[in-house]
């Protein structure tokens, strides 16, 4: 899909012929019907056996899951009640980071993948054809990420949109944490304020699959809040410090496998255009982000808050440009973000910026890295972050 850029008078009509756009997308699961269990659900038998602790947060849940399952007798039956049990078990989530102070993520995604296995083997799922199958699992998929719940209750004049990412590199380490993920669980429904500026903050999880992201998943779920928030942060695990990424790059170069195991063949010497909707995805070699940084590095805590301008090019190699017209003629092999889907979600957000509302504040936040489960500086990067966000206000 290619977006033209069109003036500011013609926004609100533009905009809504985007989000037509990407609402047609065929927004389906990587999972195929002739595939009894992938990847990510295969290691739940290892789970199982090395840390049951993270699938027994919300038994309950699971449990009148499977009953309600047994239940269904219509297609459309089934879709009701996958969209209410993935969004009761993302607000379940949430409630449990709070009330559970054990700042762990990994059991919304672990759990999500049982219900993905218990979908499955429903009959009627099984008696679907394939196209309707990936439409209830995608369903599952969206209601369980925060998009079901994701609207701005509490009247604020402001309003934060913030994404984190699941566990990923799970056959390295099982019991993977990831920061990111528990930072927005830990702020989802928050109210942050400053001189009198209140903010609400919603979130969302995405997937680590390089599929779900060639398909527009970061679009769809962005693109209809661009018109109804102050600021969008997407958050991610990455280095030592806090790294706010200041020239995301479009193309893909890391050598890494997604939490399905695949590769995209994308290397440093032959970085490679991610797709969006069949098509590969329109828009410059580097984009900038437009977080208030200078708010926003003043959060104390335990880490630095670097304005990170390092890139990667086909030409110049490792470079660190002041401003974004030095990188006008370079092919992009890695933003300021790297060349994994950290940098990607933050080049297609800012993208999408680009596009229909240039001046809204967008921009990512790489977080300090954790070894596997690390809960008390997963708590200090979380309380870093609010404060970071709280900053920001001064600038919305």
């Amino acid at each position: 899909m290619t977006i033209k850029h069109k003036p500011k008078s013609s926004f609100s009509s533009y905009f809504l012929q985007i989000i037509c756009v990407l609402s047609s997308l065929s927004m389906v699961s990587v999972l195929k019907a002739d595939e009894p269990l992938n990847i990510e659900e295969l290691r739940l038998s290892k789970v199982l056996v090395e840390m049951p602790q993270v699938l027994t947060p919300f038994k309950a849940s699971r449990n009148n899951f499977e009953i309600a399952l047994g239940t269904v007798k219509t297609t459309e039956a089934l879709g009701i009640l996958i969209r209410e049990h993935g969004d009761a078990l993302w607000r379940a989530a949430v409630d449990y980071m709070l009330s559970d102070a054990q700042m762990d993520d990994r059991p919304l995604y672990w759990e999500r993948l049982q219900y993905r296995k218990l979908l499955k083997e429903h009959a009627l799922f099984i008696a679907l054809d394939q196209s309707d199958q990936e439409q209830i699992l995608w369903q599952l998929e969206l209601s369980s990420r925060g998009q079901s719940d994701l609207s701005f209750k509490a009247n604020t004049p402001l309003k934060i949109l913030i994404t984190g990412f699941d566990p990923f590199f799970l056959d390295r380490n099982l019991d993977q944490s990831n920061p990111s993920g528990v930072t927005v669980l830990f702020l989802d429904n928050e109210i942050i304020e400053l001189d009198g500026k209140q903010a609400e903050i919603q979130s969302l999880v995405v997937p680590v699959r390089y599929a779900d992201f060639d398909q527009g998943m970061i679009e769809t779920l962005l693109a209809p809040y661009y018109d109804k928030v102050d600021m969008i942060a997407t958050i991610s695990m990455g280095r030592k410090e806090f790294d706010l990424e200041r020239f995301p790059g479009l193309r893909r170069s890391a050598e890494a496998p997604d939490n399905l195991n695949i590769y995209t063949g994308a290397s440093k010497l032959k970085p490679i255009i991610p797709m969006l909707n069949g098509e590969p995805l329109d828009g410059p070699e580097f984009v900038e982000f437009s977080l208030p940084f200078e708010a926003m590095s003043k959060a104390e805590g335990k880490y630095k808050i670097i304005d990170n301008h390092k890139v990667e090019t086909l030409g110049t190699g490792a470079t660190e440009p002041e401003i974004l017209t030095q990188l006008a003629d370079e092919i992009s092999v890695a933003g300021s973000g790297g060349g994994y889907l950290s940098n990607e979600i933050s080049y297609r957000s800012v993208r999408l910026r680009n596009y229909l509302r240039p001046e809204l504040p967008v921009g990512h936040i790489h977080t300090p890295r954790i070894k596997a489960f690390e809960p008390e500086t997963s708590r200090s990067i979380a309380i870093q972050i609010k404060e970071m966000l709280r900053l920001s206000l001064e600038a919305l």
